[in-house]
């Protein structure tokens, strides 16, 4: 048996493997009460195992082909020139943000001191990079309905130290893009896009993630596809991408590609800094960078996700409408609302107990938990609340902008459930049935 009839044969059975063990789980059938209905879940079948154990018989490990033809699939996608593959949608922010601290922007250099346009009802990871990085972070308040920034208090959070707006699409909903844009453009700002929980949506037409300079995606198990571990940076600006891509690469000045040496023929010849003349390329260093490169193992298993993402996105939509339609004529519950020119890939599905609703959001909560329905807040709520606020506060510089009392309402009354693709009509059916009960009851279970 030769190396190719073993390594096809090695495929074969893991194919076999998958429908033994990961599809027979797949068709075990929904108990109502019994079966977890969890909040998120990963939808795969053979190709994303075989493209795993292709890419671990290749045993090259870290960024390679697979990750180049990942790259290449997801600017297609888009429609952007540059995609990056890096280890995390939170390495994804990180980048993102340092991105702009290049001294090679000149004078739209993000520096330490400078404010960042922002919001406090979100995830965590929006935030940090603002933070660590010593720019000011400004918070503006949240509208109840799309769940996303007031675009009417963007001009008074603005200040002369204002260098950009970095904003995530709230559980897939996308925020008032024209708005924000116009705005950016108007002052000279830019604009990140977390698009971590948004991969997919639309905005009059166009992707979400593509409308600012950069954007951001997370391939963690819960979100719109998977590797496991895994985000990606897109952007159509070249200089953006030779920033993006040093500071991913250890801030290295050479744009080789992993295992290969001299790409621009002058590897021995140039001088840097004060660095001898001819000092090699390969180590030499233009920004203070990381490594957030991913593998190609995880890399290979987005090529295989890639290509099923547009059923994914038409799954989250379908069973967004139906558990709107089970559920829009509760008075207790506010539930999300969009813009005319947004077409969410919905991430979750969001609901906010109204004040007179006669039990409170944890009630809900703890009736569904109790239920097997997996329940989450909108993740930190109100971040300035939390303890890396509150014991860091004399050391973290941040400025509220007007009050953030639609974002305290969230903090306090909403939670959301999901709607992944692998959802299926029984999970999403004991869902509305479960909470038109616990609503019809006025709290008693």
């Amino acid at each position: 048996m030769t190396s190719e009839e073993l390594k096809k044969e090695i495929l074969e059975k893991t194919a076999e493997y998958y429908r033994l063990v990961h599809q027979a789980k797949q068709k075990e059938p929904f108990v109502p009460g019994k079966s977890r209905v969890n909040y998120a879940g990963r939808v795969f079948d053979e190709r994303e195992m075989q493209n795993l154990v292709d890419a671990s018989l290749e045993f090259w490990l870290t960024y390679g082909h697979w990750s180049r033809q990942f790259e290449k699939g997801l600017a297609e996608y888009l429609g952007v020139r540059f995609a990056l593959l890096v280890n995390s949608g939170s390495s994804a922010n990180l980048l993102a943000f340092m991105t702009l601290t290049s001294p090679l922007l000149g004078e739209r250099q993000v520096k330490r001191g400078d404010e960042v346009i922002t919001v406090a009802a979100g995830f965590p990871t929006t935030i940090a990079p603002i933070v660590q990085y010593g720019a000011v972070p400004v918070f503006v308040d949240v509208e109840l309905g799309t769940v996303n920034i007031d675009a009417s208090q963007l001009e008074g959070a603005w200040s002369p130290k204002t260098k950009a707006v970095m904003l995530a699409h709230t559980l897939g909903n996308p925020f008032n893009i024209k708005a924000v844009k116009a705005f950016c453009e108007k002052r000279n700002l830019w604009l990140i896009e977390d698009n971590c929980d948004a991969l997919g949506s639309k905005y009059d037409g166009k992707f979400t993630g593509t409308w600012g300079d950069i954007g951001t995606s997370s391939f963690y198990p819960p979100h719109h596809m998977t590797m496991g571990e895994g985000g990606a940076v897109y952007t159509d600006n070249p200089l953006l991408k030779k920033i993006a891509l040093s500071i991913r690469d250890w801030g290295r000045d050479c744009w080789c590609e992993s295992g290969v040496d001299n790409t621009c023929g002058c590897r021995f010849t140039k001088q840097f800094g004060s660095l001898p003349l001819g000092y090699d390329h390969k180590y030499v260093y233009s920004h203070f960078g990381y490594n957030l490169k991913a593998t190609d193992l995880q890399a290979a298993i987005g090529c295989a996700q890639l290509e099923k993402f547009p059923s994914f996105v038409e799954a989250r939509k379908r069973n967004f409408a139906r558990l709107y339609e089970g559920l829009k004529d509760l008075p207790q519950i506010r539930l999300f609302e969009k813009y005319p020119e947004s077409d969410p890939s919905w991430f979750g599905f969001l609901m906010t107990v109204k004040p007179d609703a006669g039990f409170t959001r944890n009630d809900l909560a703890k009736h569904l938990e109790a239920a097997n329905i997996q329940t989450r807040n909108l993740f930190a709520g109100n971040i300035i609340r939390h303890p890396c606020f509150e014991m860091m506060r004399a050391n973290v510089d941040y400025r509220i902008a007007g009050e953030l009392t639609n974002t305290d309402t969230i903090m306090n009354s909403s939670l959301w459930i999901g709607l992944y693709p692998g959802m299926g009509e029984s999970r999403l059916d004991y869902m509305v049935d479960t909470i038109r009960k616990f609503c019809l009851y006025g709290g008693e279970s």
